[in-house]
This record gives C-alpha cells, structure tokens and sequence, in this order.
C-alpha cells in the first residue's frame, strides 16, 4: 500500500525534521507538512505544504477529504513555558485539536496516528529517579496536564475505536536544524545558539537541575522506529517512557567547555520556568520501548555535544 502522511505542526522542533525524515523514506509527494503558519524553512517547503488549523474542522474535513491519509503525526501543541502564561488558549489548542485528529482519524479509517506525550506528564509525587512506566502522575503545569489527559484519550480511542495510535513521552528534545520553541528544557538548546555567538549563556534553571535529554535525530529514529513497529508489538496506547541522557546546566557547560574552553555559564536568581523542572523526573526507565520494539539510544552527551557544536558552526 501507498502511504500518503500528514505532519501537522510541521514547522517547529521536531516536525521539521521528522518531515525531511519521512520524505526520505516515503518519498517527497507523499509527505504532506502542514502548520498554522507558512513556512519559509526550505526543509519543509521543498514539498507540499499545506496551512490547518487543528482547532478548524471545516479546514481538517477538506484535508483528509482530499489526502485521505494512511498516517498522521500530530505535533501541534503549545509547550511548558508558554503554556503557563497562555493556560487557556494551551488547553484548547492541545485538548481540542487532538480530539479532533482522532475524529477525523476514526472517520475516514487512518491506518495510524502519531501524537506526542512528554515527561511533563509526571509531577512533585511521581519517582523522580528511573520514573518507571506507571506510577503516580499529578503534573502541575497546564502542558503536563494536557498531555496526560490526552494519554488517557489516546488510550481511549485505541480500546473503543480500534484506532492504530503510537506516543513517546518525550524527554527535552535537542536539536540544531531548529530555534527553540519555548519548553522548560529549550535551555539545553539556546545554550549552545549562544555559546557559538556570544561566549556565555546565562540559564534559568539552577546550575544542578537534571532532566532527561534526547538528541533529536534519537528521537525522530524512535518515533519512526515506533510507527514501523508491528502493532502486536505495541502494549501501551497511552505513551511510552522513553529515557534518553540526563544531565545538569553544570553537566552541560562543562561538555561544552572542551570544545570551547572560554565559554562561562551563569545562572538566573529567580525564573518560574524552574518550578516546573522541578516537579519533573530527573531519569527515566524506558524498559517497556526496549523490550515491545526494541529501542536502543545511540547519543550520550559527549556525542551529541560534539554533533550540535559541528552541525551549528556549519
């Protein structure tokens, strides 16, 4: 059978290069990529491209009419840090816009859909070392919260509907083919933008803050790796734990400093974006993706150090 895929969400972090990822494999008419905003990033625009609004039916109805599509990643979603400062607009976007895709999905019978969940899902009561699988979860941030009611909607729609739908809770993702796009651990991020520029990089989380990490080409590997995976394989529909490397600020700058030995990191006194991190895990047990599809990380730190400070200078 012939994919035709859609990326909705298509310009930010991880869609960018989770298209040119797909266009790859499945060839480039048949990836369409889609965002609320045009795009100017030629990784994107060098095939079909297409504005949706999720929050739109009339627009969604004419998308699926005309594509009928046999996959769908749904990356569209206001993150941690934006969403504390736009908490109703964050809901809708993340609760309705989701539903939506799993109407449409049903409707007109998606082979599969993709859609993201995030370590945010866990809060001040979950373990915060090796967080298993399943254990308590109370997040405290609107994104956290969204994310988990959307695990339990995900599941939802797999038991009733018998809809094919995959998700990874994502660990902070770092990439250099994008800006970073207003999580709690973009600092992992702008911290290298900054030391290539500048010389220095002032975070907002406390120099001993550890939160699990993934370079982003492990996790454009894990999710498309998830999306081939036999669904007999498949034994969680909520989301999959996936661990990635934990690290600090401190961790991190000190990586950095063996390749750019003047590089200075300070720290910021006060930033609300530290509660947040706060409440996270600080690693992760992914034992369930290793053992239903057989994950395996490939980057540590030092790896994906050198790979983002090679790839930016370029």
């Amino acid at each position: 059978m012939t994919e035709k895929i859609i990326v909705i969400g298509s310009n930010g972090q991880i869609g960018t290069e989770l298209v040119m990822n797909l266009r790859a494999k499945y060839g480039i008419d048949q990836v369409i990529a889609s965002d609320i905003r045009p795009t100017d990033n030629p990784l994107t625009s060098s095939g079909p491209f297409e504005l949706v609004n999720v929050l739109d039916k009339n627009i969604l109805r004419s998308l699926f009419e005309r594509h009928r599509p046999t996959q769908i990643y749904l990356l569209a979603a206001i993150l941690s840090a934006v969403g504390e400062q736009k908490p109703k607009l964050a809901w809708e976007l993340n609760m309705d816009g989701l539903i939506n895709i799993l109407d449409f999905a049903v409707e007109f019978k998606t082979a599969k859909l993709f859609w993201p969940s995030s370590i945010a899902v866990f809060g001040p009561h979950s373990p915060r070392e090796d967080t298993p699988q399943f254990c308590v979860m109370d997040p405290n941030s609107v994104y956290g919260f969204s994310k988990l009611a959307g695990e339990r909607w995900c599941e939802y729609y797999y038991s009733k509907h018998g809809l094919d739908i995959r998700s990874i809770r994502y660990p902070g993702l770092i990439g250099w083919r994008s800006e970073p796009g207003g999580g709690t651990t973009d600092y992992a991020v702008d911290i290298f933008h900054q030391a290539l520029a500048k010389g220095e990089y002032q975070s907002f989380l406390s120099a001993d803050t550890a939160l699990p990490m993934m370079y982003m080409e492990d996790a454009i590997r894990a999710t498309v790796e998830l999306m081939e995976a036999p669904a007999y394989k498949i034994s969680i529909r909520s989301s999959y734990n996936l661990a990635g490397i934990s690290f600090t600020p401190a961790q991190l700058s000190a990586e950095i400093k063996k390749h750019l030995h003047d590089f200075e990191i300070s720290y910021a006194d006060f930033d609300p974006r530290q509660a947040i991190a706060d409440s996270w895990p600080k690693s992760i047990d992914d034992t369930y993706a290793q053992n239903d599809w057989g994950w395996k990380q490939k980057f540590d730190l030092a790896s994906m150090t050198a790979d983002m400070l090679e790839n930016l200078k370029k």
